[in-house]
């Protein structure tokens, strides 16, 4: 299970590092079920990044791999190829979405929207690391 205590700790952590980089995020924690427990929209993050975050968490928790992963084998002649149009356009294949895990098991995701590739997933990564 992830606590609300355990969310805020993941989305404190994944701040820092976008502050780090200043770059202003959108960052969303989501249990096991794929339920959003927590999202921040950091001074200056974007509007339009707000349900891309919480999406790339939902993904990363719905597929049990993180969206930069899930990626390549969304795109055309992948396995996942047309994916990203299931689950009424909801499923994130661009990097920012990381499971959350627990001794090898996911209990949830985060998901992190604001930037460019690389800095979306530093972030996620950040935030995931204090899980």
């Amino acid at each position: 299970m992830i606590t609300l205590a355990d969310a805020r700790r993941v989305i404190a952590a994944a701040e820092r590092k976008a502050e780090s980089i200043g770059q202003p995020m959108n960052i969303a924690v989501v249990d096991g079920g794929g339920n959003l427990i927590a999202h921040i929209r950091m001074d200056k993050g974007w509007i339009g990044s707000v349900d891309v975050a919480i999406n790339k968490a939902w993904t990363a928790r719905a597929f049990d791999r993180s969206t930069k992963e899930l990626a390549p084998h969304a795109q055309s002649g992948g396995q996942f190829f047309g994916v990203h149009a299931s689950n009424h356009g909801r499923v994130m294949i661009f990097a920012g979405g990381i499971p959350l895990k627990r001794d090898g098991e996911v209990l949830g995701g985060i998901g992190v929207s604001g930037g460019d590739g690389a800095e979306d997933e530093a972030v996620a990564e950040a935030g995931a690391a204090a899980f």
